[in-house]
């Protein structure tokens, strides 16, 4: 396979894990609706992609090196999936610009390309919802 070939695969891969968590976010909110703690919709949204067979990481501690410096425990992402998908969930009327930062410094600390900013407390997930990509393009 060409490198662009496998470029192409993986960028498939990636698009049909968030789709995947997309739909089961979706089920959840409709079934839940917005208002419940975030670690909540940690739990559920991690079985639920567990139970289509994907693998999920919850509070995935990730060490941060600077300028010689090593801290074990740098941040904790709330969700992982597959290696390649930063999940970042909140249950607030409303999303902030520093939770868009929070998760393009996770993506560039990790080198992932792309992350999915969830918000449990908007009206509608299509209104919780956002992409956030690091010089990812679709």
């Amino acid at each position: 396979m060409s490198r662009e070939a496998a470029k192409a695969q993986r960028e498939r891969d990636l698009e049909d894990l968030g789709a995947v968590a997309v739909d089961c976010a979706f089920q959840l909110h409709k079934g839940l609706g917005p208002g419940l703690l975030e670690s909540v919709y940690e739990a559920l949204l991690a079985s639920l992609l567990g139970e289509r067979g994907i693998k999920v990481q919850r509070q995935k501690s990730v060490p941060i090196f600077f300028k010689g410096l090593s801290l074990k425990e740098g941040f904790r992402v709330d969700l992982l999936v597959d290696e390649k998908l930063i999940i970042e969930i909140k249950s607030v009327e409303t999303l902030h610009p520093v939770h868009y930062k929070q998760l393009l410094t996770y993506l560039r600390l990790m080198n992932l390309p792309l992350g999915l900013l969830i918000n449990f407390g908007a009206p509608t997930i299509k209104e919780g919802l956002k992409r956030v990509a690091n010089n990812y393009r679709h």
